[in-house]
């Protein structure tokens, strides 16, 4: 695997940061989670990680964490500017003992400005970025993609990203640096065509009137009869072409094409004359750029995923999760199939035994609750 040998250290978050410590672990890292006391177990992207319980308030729980970042490749940390300079924990002190460390901090609105230490989630830093206000429909507010652009793509992918550029440089240099890995510039950066391109005609109009934002007939989703939806992205001439003539419609019927509303009320009535699955069926293999919405449930087992094994059975029976991407042809990444993510504190006399603390040394800090160990409860 890709990352096979690497050692990780990842203070526990929500969301980006442990997205990121799951993309490390999917190419073969070995990542330890450090999780704060009586946390739930909420994180469901574990997978591959192991779990110790540190309460870092206290200084030998710190003293841990500066021993497992002593032999560490990278530390991820989610908190806001300074909390881990006030823990003795920053780069300076954890890096003077171990100068290849890749010191990567993932924050919202990153580590210096005037919104440094204020709160946010992914819809702030997606308005920050300027993003949030292209998305939604005309005559209506803007409207978040979940917490998908600044959470996941701008936040632990950029992240990530930043961590194989630094493992990369300190190939040749032997040195480590701190990552300022931001949601308000990672979203932005993925954004970068947005910004770029505002000259060109897809843009140019309101929110949710042009063409790439729900403004345009061709790109667009349409309700079927049964409430389902099929997804067209019908732009270039060949492909606009086979979208008219697989509904059955002509181009003298539709309109003028520059007449979005009329051709989109045209195309809507067609599509709800069929279900989702016969319009599926018609569309199928042609090049109309149409396909179905699928729900969670739906996408693994469509015949295309399946096919690839793009997902792979999660731990929560019945359901599905997507497998690593990009797939690597020598070194992919590869998830152990019915392993369940580490529960809380599962890995900590594990990983205090790796450390070389002895069993009496174990014991002290669980009697002072300096570390925790979190048992499975029985099922009776």
């Amino acid at each position: 695997m890709a990352l096979c040998g690497l050692r990780v250290v990842e203070m526990a978050g929500l969301a980006p940061a442990p997205f990121c410590g799951m993309i490390m672990a999917d190419f073969g890292a070995s990542v330890i989670r450090v999780d704060k006391p009586n946390t739930p177990d909420v994180d469901r992207l574990g997978r591959g990680k192991r779990s110790i319980v540190l309460d870092v308030k206290k200084q030998e729980g710190r003293s841990i964490v500066e021993k497992l970042c002593s032999n560490a490749d990278v530390l991820i940390e989610p908190y806001r500017a300074g909390v881990m300079e006030k823990m003795g924990l920053g780069p300076k002190e954890l890096m003077k003992d171990n100068p290849k460390l890749i010191y990567a901090r993932l924050t919202g609105f990153g580590q210096s400005g005037p919104y440094a230490d204020m709160a946010g989630h992914d819809i702030n830093y997606l308005a920050l970025s300027g993003l949030l206000s292209l998305l939604g429909r005309k005559e209506g507010p803007p409207t978040p993609p979940i917490n998908l652009l600044a959470d996941f793509a701008g936040g632990g992918l950029i992240c990530a990203l930043g961590i194989a550029f630094a493992l990369f440089e300190r190939s040749k240099s032997g040195q480590g640096q701190v990552i300022d890995a931001n949601m308000v510039e990672g979203a932005a950066y993925t954004g970068a065509w947005m910004y770029s391109s505002r000259d060109l005609w897809v843009w140019g109009k309101g929110r949710g009137c042009n063409w790439l934002d729900s403004g345009a007939h061709f790109y667009e989703t349409y309700e079927t009869s049964d409430g389902r939806y099929m997804a067209v992205g019908a732009i270039e001439p060949q492909f606009y072409d086979q979208l008219i003539s697989l509904l059955g419609l002509s181009t003298d019927k539709v309109g003028q094409f520059d007449d979005f509303d009329a051709m989109k009320i045209i195309i809507k009535n067609r599509f709800k004359e069929k279900t989702q699955e016969e319009w599926t069926k018609i569309f199928d293999g042609k090049d109309a750029c149409v396909t179905p919405v699928l729900s969670l449930d739906e996408a693994p087992v469509h015949p295309h995923n399946a096919k690839r094994g793009s997902f792979i059975p999660s731990s929560l029976p019945g359901n599905f999760e997507p497998g690593p991407a990009p797939r690597l042809s020598r070194t992919p990444g590869i998830v152990v199939l019915g392993t369940k993510p580490p529960r809380v504190g599962q890995h900590t006399v594990e990983v205090l035994v790796e450390l070389g603390y002895s069993k009496q040394d174990i014991d002290q800090l669980l009697l002072h609750e300096v570390a925790k160990v979190t048992r499975e409860k029985a099922h009776l």
